[in-house]
């Protein structure tokens, strides 16, 4: 990725840990609506240099999805699960694909999803008033504008007690785990903690976050970057430029 340029945002495929997987690919959002995208291609999901007026990416397992400015939706990748069946998705704002499935975002609020719905994680018709969505493994979880946080599919993902979460602005889902960011800058955390992904109790003044598989991440305002790897809770500064504007996302 070291000749990329203009990026405006980032989004990394994700898989659960098991002894069969362990291959992703990453895809920028480039400032003039075009996407590059790298690493594992079996499934043709780094096949996106033909697309233009992107405002939203998304990553996942064998599939990357693109939101063009006119509120429908590219994919690409893997297609024998149904998550790349979004030709008919209209009034698109974000996106977001685990594994197995696909989810999207309305401007009016509502949320649709496709592909494998073994676990139920594509029951997110009854969803309303979203503001941000997140996919994991096998669950989908959502964040409402009222800070409620709204979840389905595996339970193992901590949805019970995200649930039960208050005052949220995002959430992101990793394999097994969901985290969420609330007004205060505080990080919440539910699901599998076998790798200390969830060990994010000590973490403040956070405006951003992301899940891997089996680790967290979170962008504080000061430009500094936690994570937590194998219950380790790990620190790197990111210095900006002078010339970079606006907020970072994690």
């Amino acid at each position: 990725m070291s000749d990329w340029r203009n990026l405006v945002a980032v989004a990394a495929g994700n898989v659960h840990v098991a002894r069969n997987t362990g291959r992703s690919h990453t895809v920028g959002l480039r400032a003039d609506g075009t996407a590059v995208a790298t690493g594992w291609n079996g499934d043709g999901q780094c096949d996106v240099a033909s697309w233009n007026t992107v405002v939203n990416i998304a990553a996942g397992w064998r599939r990357t999805l693109g939101v063009l400015a006119d509120g429908t939706v590219n994919a690409v990748g893997r297609r024998s699960e149904g998550a790349c069946e979004v030709g008919q998705w209209r009034d698109i704002t974000a996106v977001a694909t685990g594994d197995w499935h696909s989810v999207g975002l309305h401007g009016d609020g509502t949320v649709v999803a496709t592909g494998n719905n073994h676990r139920g994680q594509c029951d997110v018709a009854h969803w309303r008033h979203v503001r941000g969505i997140a996919a994991g493994y096998l669950h989908t979880t959502a964040v409402t504008h009222d800070g409620e946080v709204l979840t389905t599919g595996d339970v193992r993902g901590g949805l019970a007690e995200a649930a039960h979460w208050q005052d949220i602005l995002a959430v992101a889902a990793g394999s097994r785990h969901t985290l969420g960011v609330d007004a205060r800058g505080r990080v919440w955390a539910a699901g599998d903690n076998s790798q200390g992904q969830c060990d994010v109790s000590s973490w403040y003044d956070v405006v951003a976050v992301a899940a891997g598989a089996e680790h967290s991440l979170g962008l504080r305002s000061d430009g500094t970057v936690l994570s937590t790897i194998y219950g380790h809770l790990n620190k790197e500064s990111i210095r900006r430029r002078p010339t970079d504007k606006g907020p970072m996302q994690a």
